[in-house]
């Protein structure tokens, strides 16, 4: 079955050219030829793993794609500024030229993650539903978290930057209705003494 089945018959016809468009008739046609190439690139982009076909009742089978999640959160960060922080498995392709498709689509998807930064701690909270607790796998250093899920169901992975160092072996994780939330203590630096001498 190839990527064009997939699309209804009133999608896949074109126009026939005759008289009465004309012009138009020439405009619509071009419009339809880049429809075309541009869901064909598209087809072209999907990773194998989330293409499925399943049998319906009447004996046909049917090819679906997906999931294709792309979303964003805007919050105000402390000075004012607004924060985006975009997250899912659509993303913007670097370098897209004009008229090509502008986006690659990733079997994981980037959760939503939001950093709070409290007196002597660093809270962050991730949104990853869907899985089981035991999937979910953590890595910390001093200034960086890595959050990742490889199960059948779900694929998830986030690799995210710490405002402030942090103490890795102070790290507490908890999971319930599919929100991840990691709490680490911020690296205390004692502050080095120096004898004075007196003169």
């Amino acid at each position: 079955m190839s990527w064009w089945e997939d699309f209804p018959d009133w999608f896949r016809m074109r126009r026939r050219r005759s008289p009465f468009f004309g012009f138009a008739g020439d405009i619509f046609e071009e419009m339809n030829r880049l429809f075309e190439d541009m869901f064909r690139e598209i087809w072209e982009q999907v990773p194998r793993e989330l293409i499925r076909e399943r049998k319906l009742p009447d004996g046909t089978t049917v090819r679906e794609a997906g999931p294709f999640v792309y979303g964003y959160s805007v919050t105000m960060g402390p000075d004012g500024k607004p924060i985006i922080r975009e997250f899912g498995n659509v993303r913007p392709k670097a370098g897209a030229f004009p008229g090509r498709a502008a986006f690659e689509v990733k079997e994981e998807r980037e959760p939503l993650v939001d950093t709070i930064v409290e007196d002597d701690t660093i809270r962050v909270v991730a949104e990853v539903p869907g899985v089981e607790k035991d999937d979910i796998k953590l890595q910390c250093t001093e200034n960086s978290l890595v959050i990742s899920v490889d199960s059948e169901k779900r694929k998830y992975y986030k690799e995210l930057d710490l405002p402030e160092a942090v103490d890795p072996d102070s790290a507490k994780a908890s999971y319930k209705n599919g929100v991840l939330e990691v709490a680490l203590k911020k690296k205390v630096t004692k502050p080095k003494g120096k004898e004075i001498k007196i003169d």
